[in-house]
C-alpha cells in the first residue's frame, strides 16, 4: 500500500503520455494498458496530466478522464495531476474542484505565467487562493508553456510556508536555480526535471524526479533513486549514466520518441503520434530500436 503523499512527497513521479487513434482522438483502451505498464515500472508516483501528456492540447473533459483512469489503475502508486490549465480564474476554480474529485492523491499547480522577480507577491497570492479549493496535497510546476515560469528560492520558500506546498517540479535545469530552492524547501521536496544535473542535484538535497524520460523508462529512475538512498554512490552513478543514455535516445522528437519506446516495450497499440503532428523519421525509428535492443540485452528494459 502506498504511503499518503503528505507522508511521502519524495521519489519518482513518472510522467504520463497520451495515446491517440489515427484521427487524434484519445485511445482510451491503450491508455489504460499504459497505466498498468507504468505501475509495473515500480515507481512510487504517476503524474497524470502534465506537459508530456500534452495537457494544453487536451480539453478539460479529456484531462479529467485521464486523471480518473490513472487513479483507477494506480495500484500501489499515488497520482498527481495538473489542475490550473483553464484560461480564466473562475474556470480554474472549477477545474481544481473537479480534478480533486477524480481519485487523484495530489494536485499540481503551474506557475501560470507568474514567474520572474516582478510577480512574486502575485504568484504567492494566486496559489494561496487556489489552494482554498482543494483538500489534497499541492505541488508546484514551473511549466514552460505559461511564461514567465521560473521562480526564485525565496518565492518557493514563501509558497511552502504560506501555502503549504509539498514540492516543486524545478525546470530551471541549472544548479544555480535548483540550490536556492533546496535551501528554502523545509519539509517539502525539490523534484528534478533535468538530466544533466540530476546526480548533482540529488547530492545537493533534491529527492525526486518528474522528467520526460520517466514517460517510457520509470524503472531507470527507480533504480537510481534506490541506489542513491541506499548510500551506494558508485551504483547510483552507474544508474545515472544509464538514465543519461535514455535521455539522449528520446531527446530528439519527444514525445513521439517516448511513445515509440513504450510501444517497443509491449504496449503494442501505442502509436507514435501526437496532436502537434510530430513525426519520427526512418532514421530516428531505427535509432530507438537500436537503443531498445541494447537496453534489453543489458537487462534495463523488456
Amino acid at each position: 500500500m502506498a504511503k499518503p503523499l503528505r507522508e511521502n512527497p519524495t521519489g519518482i513521479f513518472s510522467l504520463m503520455l497520451t495515446p491517440y487513434n489515427e484521427d487524434k482522438t484519445i485511445d482510451w483502451a491503450t491508455y489504460e494498458e499504459y497505466c498498468d505498464w507504468q505501475v509495473e515500472q515500480g515507481v512510487e508516483h504517476l503524474f497524470a496530466v502534465c506537459g508530456s501528456s500534452e495537457m494544453t492540447a487536451l480539453t478539460l473533459e479529456e484531462r479529467l478522464k485521464l486523471a480518473t483512469l490513472t487513479a483507477k489503475h494506480k495500484g500501489d502508486t499515488t497520482i498527481v495531476a495538473s489542475a490550473n490549465i483553464e484560461p480564466s480564474w473562475f474556470a480554474q476554480v472549477e477545474e481544481v474542484k473537479q480534478m480533486s474529485q477524480t481519485g487523484v492523491d495530489g494536485i499540481v499547480f503551474t506557475t501560470k505565467g507568474f514567474g520572474g522577480e516582478f510577480n512574486e507577491d502575485r504568484l504567492v497570492n494566486y496559489i494561496g487562493e487556489l489552494c482554498q479549493y482543494t483538500d489534497l496535497p499541492v505541488f508546484m510546476y514551473e511549466f514552460p508553456g505559461f511564461q514567465p515560469h521560473l521562480i526564485s528560492g525565496n518565492v518557493y520558500g514563501r509558497l511552502v510556508k504560506e501555502c503549504g506546498i509539498m514540492g516543486i517540479k524545478d525546470t530551471t535545469c541549472t544548479m544555480e536555480g535548483i540550490c536556492p530552492k533546496i535551501d528554502e524547501k523545509g519539509d517539502s521536496c525539490i523534484i528534478q526535471a533535468n538530466m544533466p544535473f540530476l546526480f548533482e542535484a540529488y547530492k545537493a538535497g533534491a529527492r525526486g524526479v518528474m522528467a520526460t524520460p520517466t514517460a517510457c523508462g520509470g524503472a531507470f529512475f527507480q533504480r537510481f533513486h534506490e541506489a542513491f538512498m541506499s548510500g551506494d554512490m558508485a551504483l547510483a552513478e552507474q544508474r545515472y549514466n544509464e538514465i543519461t543514455l535514455l535521455d539522449c535516445a528520446i531527446d530528439s522528437g519527444f514525445n513521439v520518441s517516448a511513445k515509440y519506446l513504450v510501444q517497443l516495450q509491449g504496449v503494442k497499440n501505442f502509436r507514435a503520434i501526437n496532436r502537434y503532428d510530430s513525426k519520427l523519421s526512418a532514421g530516428r525509428l531505427q535509432s530507438l530500436k537500436s537503443f531498445h535492443n541494447w537496453a534489453v540485452a543489458n537487462g534495463l528494459m523488456k
